[in-house]
């Protein structure tokens, strides 16, 4: 299943137009999306908030991750402090995964941000989690936080944009999205035969890993007749027929 560096803004000091900053409230994002990833199959890992940008890029590209998102929310240069706004996701254009996954973001966006034309997927040439990152990255500047009217939407919004954004993840690695549910376990039930997980809700997915009979397996989500499972650190679908709650 795909794994996820989830880069939540470090900067304290980017203060917001009434109150907060940067940091807390994309990490209040960050805490949101938590539930729609592992209902939906993904596994993550945050970023350590007392690490810069270039310990996030480097704690990334130790590992093995499909995507590195980061998370920020943008300010005007001063001479236009408070006048500008809009939802900004920068990929690396040398990245055509990169660049898909920006504007499968910025697009699905459209449908909550009010200003639907000022979300846009845009080229960078200087950011470094976006250009030193192994993973396909991309970086979200999800509205201005020193415009009245944006940090309003980012501040009332947190769920709404937690769950669009994964739900972007989902169009672009081609998974369902699922709605969290109670965190439930279940025991598997197969007459003796192990239990297949998949990467993908199908007989058709590729088996990842099985699940000896009567073992216990933890329950993230459900779609369709299938559970989004986790056993021994492996997370992926498994039929809900051989599985009692």
């Amino acid at each position: 299943m795909p794994k996820i560096f989830l880069s939540p803004s470090t900067q304290e000091w980017n203060q917001y137009a009434t109150e907060g900053n940067e940091q807390l409230y994309m990490n209040l994002l960050a805490d949101r999306m938590e539930p729609y990833l592992r209902s939906s199959g993904f596994v993550y890992v945050r970023n350590d908030p007392d690490r810069n940008v270039q310990g996030a890029i480097q704690d990334s590209n130790a590992g093995d991750y499909d995507v590195h998102l980061a998370l920020h929310s943008n300010a005007a240069p001063e001479s236009l402090a408070g006048k500008l706004r809009g939802i900004d996701i920068y990929f690396a254009p040398t990245s055509l995964d990169s660049e898909k996954l920006a504007n499968i973001i910025a697009n699905n966006l459209k449908a909550i941000y009010p200003l639907p034309d000022k979300s846009r997927a845009v080229p960078t040439y200087n950011l470094g989690e976006v250009l030193q990152t192994r993973a396909v990255a991309v970086l979200c500047e999800l509205g201005y936080h020193d415009n009245y009217a944006d940090e309003a939407w980012l501040k009332n919004n947190l769920d709404l944009i937690a769950r669009n954004i994964v739900r972007s993840l989902c169009d672009y690695f081609g998974l369902p999205f699922v709605m969290p549910s109670a965190i439930q376990y279940g025991q598997v039930a197969t007459n003796g035969a192990n239990l297949n997980i998949r990467d993908y809700p199908s007989l058709e997915g590729e088996i990842i890993g099985k699940i000896p009979n009567n073992s216990a397996v933890l329950i993230n989500g459900e779609t369709g007749n299938w559970y989004v499972v986790s056993y021994r650190n492996i997370t992926g679908y498994a039929s809900k027929d051989f599985i009692l709650i």
